[in-house]
């Protein structure tokens, strides 16, 4: 019988050759150290690589890192393994990474700036003209490397990679775009995945409706956002029932006519108060089903799904949101949505902060320093969520700063530090806005490091350099636009 020589599709072509030398080396491992990052998107990227090396019959054991720091490094380098695959993150530490070449060979999937180093297995969109910050996910990077192990299989995986994505905030009104399509289409083709339009809105599953519009401030409403009896009194004014025995019905709860109500009556309500009209647009939006988890619940939807993940490794129980991910939908689903709720509550007590205190507002940035009173895994959603509320500019990046829990150093000596967290707007972006230049230039330069994406970076620095910090990064972002 003839051999088939045709080449094996893959949802990113221009990844295809740097996927499969990656998993090349996989093969050839004896054992794998899967070590990845703690928010959505390393957790989706560790369960999409953990799903695949098990499929593939190589042995491997996970790690996570809130930091990839050359503590951390070193403490992978102290193992057993002589190989590690490093995934959503590994790119802006190669310069530590390679340090340690003569302990393990490391394999990258991951999305972020490259540090100036070069290893030979390292799957990243940066690396062939593709926009690690909006293009492709981590969670993108570990899918081709997925496919890549399994030529013709793992596209079910496409599912977390989506997750990933979205989480990682790469997801407008319009969707996921460039080569994130392309894994959204095998999704959809696969079964695992549905993508459709509807109303942009977090929480279409779980929440009920009232609260729904209430708390959905990407478009603000006058009368309706943020204002709880203006939300009831809009609903009471549609012609449909939209209360249950329990309560209000949720939007999932809803008949596709239902639906066309409520998005009738708010686009139009949106328009007689005033909205712009782009804004207006953007009440409406794709969105993405995973059709194999229950109606009504977090996992149902993406957005809801990478909320939840959130909630897990951000407490040090990556462990939980790992096993969701692998499919728990028991003692560890039951444990993830009670970190959640814990997470929501944290969430808007941080928010509440920086509104009732504002922040401080440099010639080119803005920032606020938490302190101990936001945890320094979620200052930077706090950051990312107080963006263009109440007293805070939209049009100015936002730096926040949070108290890192002391740490010893070789000397044995405690070092004090800051986490810093940065966001911008993609309108500042496409202005020349590149945070992860910002926070790496300017973390360096008071002996600190950092880096990220355009328009989400971090660093970590020192913190009695806080200010220096500050002055550096605002000279930077002065520079960038202009």
């Amino acid at each position: 019988m003839p051999t088939d020589t045709r080449p094996m599709s893959q949802p990113v072509p221009e990844l295809a050759d740097r996927a499969a030398a990656c998993a090349d080396r996989l093969r050839a491992a004896d054992s794998v150290l899967l070590a990845s990052h703690i928010d959505a998107d390393g957790l989706t990227s560790a369960a999409v690589a953990a799903t695949a090396l098990e499929r593939a019959g190589i042995p491997f054991d996970t790690v996570f890192e809130k930091q990839l720091d050359e503590a951390a490094v070193r403490a992978i380098a102290a193992t057993d393994h002589e190989t590690v695959l490093f995934t959503d993150f590994g790119s802006g530490q190669l310069d530590v990474i390679v340090e340690y070449d003569d302990a393990f060979t490391p394999v990258v999937a991951d999305h972020h700036q490259p540090a100036d180093a070069e290893t030979e297995y390292h799957c990243n969109p940066l690396l062939v003209g593709l926009d690690g910050a909006s293009e492709l996910s981590g969670a993108g990077a570990a899918y081709c490397l997925a496919r890549a192990l399994e030529p013709e299989d793992n596209r079910d995986l496409a599912a977390l990679a989506v997750v990933g994505a979205v989480g990682d905030m790469q997801a407008g009104t319009d969707g996921l775009t460039g080569a994130n399509a392309g894994i959204v289409a095998e999704g959809v083709e696969a079964g695992v995945l549905r993508e459709g339009t509807d109303l942009a809105m977090y929480g279409r599953q779980t929440r009920p409706l009232p609260k729904l519009l209430q708390y959905a401030s990407d478009v603000r409403v006058p009368g309706i956002t943020g204002d709880e009896a203006g939300a009831i009194s809009f609903l009471a004014d549609l012609d449909v029932d939209f209360r249950t025995d329990g309560g209000w019905k949720r939007w999932v709860d809803l008949t596709a006519d239902e639906r066309r109500t409520v998005a009738s009556a708010l686009l139009k309500r949106a328009v007689a108060s005033g909205v712009p009209a782009d804004r207006v647009d953007d009440l409406v939006g794709t969105t993405y089903t995973l059709v194999a988890e229950t109606e009504g619940t977090e996992l149902r939807d993406v957005s809801e799904f990478s909320t939840l993940l959130n909630a897990t490794a951000r407490y040090e129980r990556a462990d939980v949101g790992l096993a969701v991910c692998l499919g728990d939908r028991g003692d560890a689903l039951d444990r993830a949505r009670t970190l959640l709720r814990n997470h929501r509550k944290n969430l808007s007590e941080g928010l509440e902060l920086v509104k009732s205190e504002g922040v401080t507002v440099e010639n080119h940035l803005q920032w606020f320093d938490a302190g101990t009173r936001i945890r320094e895994t979620i200052v930077g959603i706090v950051a990312g969520m107080a963006l263009g509320a109440d007293g805070v500019r939209r049009d100015l990046p936002i730096v926040a700063f949070a108290s890192v829990a002391p740490r010893s150093t070789e000397s044995g000596e405690s070092e004090d530090e800051l986490k810093v967290s940065a966001r911008g707007s993609h309108t500042l972006v496409r202005q020349g806005l590149d945070l992860s230049v910002v926070m790496r230039e300017a973390a360096r330069s008071v002996g600190g490091d950092g880096g990220g994406h355009d328009v989400a970076a971090g660093a970590t620095i020192p913190a009695s350099e806080r200010e220096a910090f500050v002055a550096a990064a605002d000279e930077r972002v002065a520079a960038q636009l202009g």
